[in-house]
């Protein structure tokens, strides 16, 4: 009976001790988590995803692309460049001096001690801070995922393989919905063997009008609806669609920061 009791009690440590650190602990650190603001700017992040992305949230989770997509950018360090925004009055001075540098890839140390080169010269010069990794390699996103970025997701849908590619960022770096919609419906239109199935049920094939349906897909010929008749996206097509262009974690915060790319002015 002792014995029996001793095990009885080490399970029940054991589950609870698990329980609390899978279920109380997260809850405890992310339950109560609250807007955070960008790095520059102060604007609060990240913003409510309109009705219409947050019920595509729910399409995305019953048709299965967390099976095959993730939404987490994994970051492996940072490095720093540094960019020359100007050459003051001594030109030739500050161009044969950059000429001479490796403004990528540098550590902080290394990117201030040029700037400050520069900067003596006459020369005008930032540093930026690049977030580095091979998922930012990629195109997949510009810096590591945080759990600011899923606080109005429910359920967070991390996934955990990538038989596509990431799409925490999606929505930044593809923004054309009609390109989304038509790789829902025929994957063939963008590679010759895709490993996405067609989502062809979230579309609807009808008899064309005399004017075609303003959100009618433009597809090509061979994979087009036959001759008088259109494919149109049904309401849970668009909401899929307006929840992946919803995807954007673009811009930088004090526990994921970078230095955004920004237009040279003329």
């Amino acid at each position: 009976m002792k014995t029996g009791f001793a095990v009885f009690f080490a399970v029940v440590i054991a589950l609870g001790g698990s329980w609390v650190g899978f279920v109380v602990a997260p809850t405890l650190q992310l339950g109560s988590a609250k807007l955070t603001k960008t790095l520059g700017t102060g604007d609060a992040y990240p913003l409510q995803r309109t009705g219409e992305a947050t019920l595509g949230l729910q399409v995305y989770r019953s048709v299965g692309c967390v099976a095959c997509h993730t939404e987490q950018v994994r970051q492996e360090g940072v490095e720093f460049q540094v960019v020359l925004t100007g050459v003051g009055k001594n030109p030739a001075a500050v161009s044969n001096f950059i000429a001479t540098l490796k403004l990528t890839g540098l550590t902080k140390e290394q990117a201030d001690s040029a700037n400050e080169k520069i900067i003596a010269l006459g020369g005008k010069a930032e540093t930026h801070l690049i977030a580095t990794g091979v998922d930012i390699a990629k195109g997949w996103g510009v810096r590591r995922s945080v759990a600011a970025d899923f606080l109005y997701d429910a359920p967070v849908q991390l996934g955990n393989l990538r038989a596509g590619p990431d799409l925490a960022n999606v929505g930044a770096r593809l923004a054309d919905a009609n390109w989304h919609l038509v790789h829902l419906y025929a994957p063939k239109a963008y590679a010759a063997k895709p490993m996405m199935p067609s989502y062809k049920f979230l579309f609807e094939v009808r008899k064309a009008g005399a004017t075609p349906a303003v959100d009618a897909l433009k597809l090509p010929p061979e994979l087009a609806a036959p001759a008088g008749f259109e494919v149109v996206p049904k309401p849970e097509a668009k909401q899929l669609v307006a929840y992946l262009l919803s995807l954007r974690s673009d811009v930088p915060l004090y526990e994921a920061p970078f230095t955004p790319a920004t237009t040279a002015k003329p």
